[in-house]
C-alpha cells in the first residue's frame, strides 16, 4: 500500500511541475501580447483566464500534498 501512495505523490508531484510549466508560459506569453499594441484583446482575455484556473488547479494540488496535521 505504501508504494502506491508513494505513486500517487509522485504523479501529483509530476502533474504540479506541469501546471507550473503551463502558468509561467501564458505568463510569458500573456505579457508578449500585451506588449504588441494589435494584439487581440480576446484572445489575452481568454490566456489570462485560462492562467487562472491554472493557478487554481496548482493551489488545489499542493493543498493536497500538505500532510493532514491532526491524523
Amino acid at each position: 500500500m505504501t508504494a502506491s501512495i508513494e505513486t500517487n505523490i509522485f504523479k501529483s508531484r509530476m502533474r504540479l511541475k506541469e501546471l507550473r510549466v503551463a502558468h509561467h508560459d501564458l505568463d510569458h506569453e500573456i505579457t508578449a501580447l500585451r506588449d504588441n499594441p494589435s494584439a487581440d484583446q480576446l484572445l489575452v482575455k481568454r490566456l489570462k483566464k485560462r492562467k487562472l484556473l491554472i493557478k487554481d488547479m496548482i493551489v488545489k494540488l499542493e493543498s493536497a500534498l500538505i500532510p493532514n496535521l491532526n491524523a
